[in-house]
């Protein structure tokens, strides 16, 4: 049942960012995150500026793929809010803080959901390009279920192509959880 409130069975994609000791606290929220819901795919993961903070660290920024049977608000809150907090995490009302870990639900499947703290699709996946290389990177024919077609359509454009792949930081990645 794709619906709020109710109960999601699919294929679920995760953002995973920091930008505070990232190589160690990403590495730290994935392995919490496969020993809860087994990581189905892991994207390359890119290096990039933080928005609206030249004077911060640089991001790490990838996708991680899961398949979820349960309700949604639930795999956000008592899930990937529990291992932002774990890692340190401290919410406040500066959205672009430093963080020690981000984590995301984005999309799930052709689900559309609305409602407080819980937008799927996340409305930031077209602005950020480093969301749209890294969902291309686990599906090079994902589409969002807003009838815009296609994201490779947008694999061409400056902003993507010039994204900073991490490479050696996304292979000890995939080495790790690709299975």
């Amino acid at each position: 049942m794709n619906k709020s409130g109710g109960k999601y069975d699919g294929p679920c994609y995760i953002s995973v960012g920091a930008n505070l000791n990232p190589e160690r606290n990403i590495i730290r929220a994935l392995a919490r995150l496969d020993s809860i819901h087994r990581l189905t795919g892991v994207s390359v993961f890119y290096r990039t500026k933080a928005i609206d903070r030249p004077e911060q660290p640089d991001y790490l920024n990838g996708v991680v793929s899961i398949h979820y049977s349960g309700v949604l608000r639930s795999l956000k809150f008592n899930v990937l809010r529990r291992i932002e907090e774990l890692l340190g995490r401290e919410r406040s009302k500066d959205a672009f803080a430093a963080r020690p870990i981000d984590l995301d639900i984005i999309l799930c499947g052709d689900l559309f959901l609305r409602e407080p703290g819980l937008i799927i699709p996340d409305p930031d996946i077209r602005e950020r390009p480093f969301l749209v290389g890294a969902l291309l990177d686990l599906d090079p024919e994902i589409t969002l279920p807003d009838n815009r077609g296609p994201l490779k359509g947008m694999a061409a454009s400056p902003e993507i192509r010039e994204l900073q792949v991490a490479r050696s930081f996304s292979a000890t990645i995939k080495e790790r959880f690709a299975k």
